[in-house]
């Protein structure tokens, strides 16, 4: 979870874990945020966490892998030879290729 200060409220807010850099929030394990203890006349504000951690939506793993896809599509045009002259002079072995000078 990530802890932040408001010092103007005498507040200290324990959320879902940040998903940027902020300076004045710190980021805890599950055991130290459930041992937070603040100042005397401090509160402290525990935001309820549904469980679903900080991340991509389904639709951006979905465009993710056809972004991955097309792109291996692509390699595999441009690495397999289109004649079977080429095939008959490249000579393949695993990842190994033997190319005639």
């Amino acid at each position: 979870m990530t802890l932040t200060y408001i010092y103007a409220e005498s507040r200290a807010v324990l959320g879902q874990i940040a998903t940027f850099s902020e300076p004045h929030a710190y980021d805890l394990c599950e055991r130290h945020a459930s041992r937070l203890t603040v100042p005397n006349g401090w509160s402290v504000e525990r935001q309820i966490s549904n469980g679903e951690g900080p991340g991509p939506s389904e639709d951006d793993l979905m465009a993710i892998a056809d972004a991955v896809r097309e792109v291996a599509r692509s390699h595999q045009e441009q690495v397999l030879p289109t004649s079977a002259a080429q095939v008959a002079q490249v000579g393949r072995r695993g990842h190994l290729r033997a190319v005639p000078s």
